[in-house]
């Protein structure tokens, strides 16, 4: 590990809406931040072809284009954007304590402040069609990308809740949502259940999984099997919607800060305040509810807000 110690007042560990919105608002507060991207700078929207409900850009714009936008912006101000990755914390107790932080397992910062920007990360099933096809009609976000697919048909792979609300969402804009469903039941609530079995337009396939998505650029069907018999058939969609969860990129914080059962940061209140004095926890890290760029942006303001109350508090 590096002898060298760097010392600063805010830092920001992950980037995209909620970290460059902390980094911008933080920047205007004399915070002086300095912003560690991780290994995928701009975060899960640089994965997203088009953007089209962010405010601001009435004719939309891709999620790579948007995250630069957000970055230069607070880079205008003063954050000191670096590409690094956090592999290691050690939070103060203490209210004025400091917080040590490793970068790429050999750099150590002291920071006053921290602000947890490290989001959330969409489980996807494994197939390479998939992995090839994400951002030309695979997706893991309804609300962010069902638009797209108004009066089309769609597929959409999960059980849970979740599952469940992207297909009632998508039966509202699209011809026909298709579930498939891998045990012969649902895992969604009872709740849940009853409004899927009472959309029309929705149907579910159980013992059924997704075997390949078809297309060469965008999708153009996917090839399903019965898990029961072995059975394959095709159908032709536009769309699919992979939602079988999200795992939140907390496992360095693991016992420093207080997290739900899904491992989600616990923030206090409508605070972005985490069990920690002075580490604030902002975006998709502590939001498994909306999962919106927009509301991403708007606690990263908060948590910038935050921080610097929390140091004037100590002046």
């Amino acid at each position: 590990m590096s002898d060298t110690i760097e010392r600063i007042k805010c830092l920001i560990i992950g980037s995209g809406p909620a970290g460059y919105t902390a980094a911008i608002y933080a920047s205007r507060a004399d915070l002086k931040p300095v912003m560690y991207t991780g290994m995928q700078m701009g975060g899960q929207l640089t994965t997203t072809t088009e953007v089209d409900n962010f405010p601001g850009y009435p004719n939309g714009t891709d999620g790579t284009a948007m995250m630069e936008d957000l970055k230069n912006q607070a880079e205008r101000f003063g954050t000191e954007v670096r590409f690094g990755m956090a592999t290691a914390v050690d939070f103060s107790d203490e209210i004025g304590g400091i917080h040590k932080v490793t970068i790429d397992g050999n750099k150590q910062i002291e920071a006053e402040t921290v602000i947890i920007t490290t989001g959330a990360t969409a489980k996807y099933l494994g197939l390479e069609s998939e992995e090839r096809l994400k951002g030309g009609g695979v997706s893991a976000c309804a609300t962010c990308d069902g638009f797209f697919y108004r009066k089309q048909d769609v597929i959409v792979v999960g059980a849970g809740d979740t599952a469940a609300e992207e297909a009632t969402y998508l039966a509202n804009i699209c011809n026909k949502v298709t579930m498939l469903v891998r045990k012969d039941y649902f895992r969604a609530s009872k709740a849940m259940e009853k409004r899927v079995n009472r959309t029309e337009n929705i149907e579910v396939l159980y013992n059924t999984e997704l075997d390949e998505v078809l297309g060469d650029n965008v999708v153009e069907g996917v090839r399903v099997v019965n898990n029961q018999t072995q059975e394959k058939h095709e159908i032709p969609v536009t769309g699919v919607f992979i939602a079988i969860g999200h795992t939140p990129n907390t496992d360095i914080f693991k016992g420093q800060l207080e997290m739900n059962d899904a491992g989600y940061l616990i923030t206090h209140g409508k605070s972005t305040k985490t069990n920690k004095p002075g580490v604030f926890a902002a975006g998709d890290v502590q939001d498994h509810e909306y999962r919106q760029a927009v509301t991403a942006a708007g606690t990263g303001c908060m948590a910038a807000l935050d921080a610097e109350r929390y140091l004037g508090s100590l002046e």
